[in-house]
């Protein structure tokens, strides 16, 4: 069904691809192809620039960089990306205290570090951004929620356990990061150690698929047209298990998948497409449609 929905690439469109995602290193790209902004920075500054090359894109173009926590594989290359080629870091005053302390961090933030208060919307490049916390063992974590054009985009990663905020943005975007990480009988019977285990699982650990799935059934809109699951774990979880059980709980609720949404399992070290969302105004109902380019 989506590949009906190409359309002519334009600079105003509104954009979104993920570099990576996973326990390795996450950071995505979300604005037009004139200037945006990546969520995270897990990965190397050098396979940053590569991926914006391959979208026709150069740092130049970046106006900013979001940080979810403080965890090495969300914020490996701020350093460079922040001091080296003065693009800002945004963070609320825990987070960037614990990028302070993170001996992953080799070049520390100086005057490229921004601070926001969590639950406080400001404006970063045309975009309305909104932040709420999340429950995760980091010294602290945020969901970003993003208005922009009548569009909302939302991440949530890293989620120990859900909480009333997550579930109320979950009912209010159209297009959805989302963490899957792991499948419990996988983890439970793995190779992971006891303590490994209970940190997952626990209310400052990773979202499963099961409960990612419940909390997509539970929160339904017709407005959602595009799910993304993110943070797969590679021990623990399988990409067509976590499509398939999110899939299983979203068509118990009556959801056509591949039809009323996309549904997609995010891959950890590879780049997706480019997903171009907008909205097809000579529609009553508003649906929003996608083209994917590389």
């Amino acid at each position: 069904m989506w590949a009906e929905y190409r359309c002519k690439m334009a600079k105003s469109d509104f954009i979104f691809r993920c570099f990576a995602s996973g326990s390795s290193g996450n950071c995505y790209y979300l604005g037009t192809y004139e200037s945006g902004i990546l969520i995270d920075a897990g990965i190397s500054a050098r396979t940053i620039h590569l991926n914006l090359k391959e979208m026709g894109l150069d740092w130049s173009n970046v106006r900013a960089v979001l940080i979810t926590h403080d965890h090495a594989d969300h914020i490996r290359a701020v350093g460079t990306i922040g001091e080296r080629l003065h693009i800002p870091i945004y963070a609320t005053p825990l987070i960037h205290s614990g990028i302070d302390r993170n001996y992953g961090v080799v070049e520390k933030l100086r005057t490229s570090r921004r601070y926001f208060e969590k639950g406080v919307p400001f404006e970063l490049n045309g975009m309305t951004v909104n932040s709420f916390g999340i429950s995760h063992d980091s010294t602290e974590c945020v969901s970003y929620v993003i208005d922009f054009k009548g569009e909302r985009f939302m991440i949530a990663t890293d989620v120990g356990c859900v909480n009333p905020q997550l579930e109320q943005y979950v009912a209010t975007a159209q297009h959805l990061v989302i963490e899957a990480n792991h499948d419990e009988q996988m983890l439970l019977n793995g190779p992971y150690p006891s303590f490994l285990k209970e940190r997952i699982l626990s209310d400052t650990g990773h979202m499963s698929n099961h409960t990612c799935g419940r909390v997509l059934a539970q929160n339904y809109h017709t407005g959602l047209k595009h799910v993304f699951l993110c943070h797969l774990s590679l021990e623990n979880n399988d990409p067509k298990l976590a499509y398939d059980t999110v899939r299983s709980y979203l068509e118990g609720v009556g959801v056509n998948v591949d039809n009323d949404l996309m549904l997609m399992a995010l891959p950890r070290l590879e780049p997706t497409a480019t997903f171009t969302f907008y909205s097809d105004d000579s529609h009553d109902d508003n649906t929003n449609q996608i083209s994917t380019d590389k």
